[in-house]
């Protein structure tokens, strides 16, 4: 598998320049960061959440663990994680465990951890365990700009 077909149309559609970057198959975050040379703070990754009447994606850094406590303050109401079944539903062009970080590509909204908003070049799994997409922090953050921004994750 490459780059999911939703998130390459969604970004071509936006017009965002951006690299694929391929590595070896990784499972967990730390194993992507540590084989692409990539800081985890500026990895990000989606944590789907199940809310009332949806689901909603933390974007948090990989060096990171989402507080599920602040989420649940900032969308005021309970909040817990989403189960392996509905995320295979909702990234059905995705790896399990390989989710985009660009949560609105899929129709989610998203909440992003303040400390992406703050790094020059951002990088998050493209759908598949073995690819990367690269872009600048600020297309980054132009992809997200109806997401609040908050202090959502604290290092794991």
């Amino acid at each position: 598998m490459a780059i999911s077909l939703t998130l390459q149309q969604y970004l071509d559609d936006k017009h965002i320049k951006y690299d694929v970057l391929t590595h070896d198959r990784k499972m967990t975050s730390s194993q992507i960061a540590e084989a692409s040379h990539v800081p985890g703070d500026r990895l990000a990754k989606a944590v789907i959440l199940s809310r009332e009447g949806g689901f909603v994606a933390a974007v948090i850094p990989a060096s990171c663990k989402v507080r599920l406590d602040a989420v649940g303050e900032l969308i005021d109401g309970p909040i817990c994680l989403s189960t392996e079944d509905e995320i295979e539903v909702l990234f059905p062009d995705c790896d399990l465990g390989a989710i985009p970080a660009v949560a609105p590509a899929y129709g989610l909204d998203a909440i992003v951890d303040e400390r992406l908003g703050q790094v020059d070049d951002v990088y998050f799994e493209g759908g598949d365990h073995c690819s990367l997409i690269h872009l600048s922090g600020e297309q980054f953050r132009q992809l997200l700009n109806q997401a609040p921004q908050a202090s959502i994750a604290e290092h794991a």
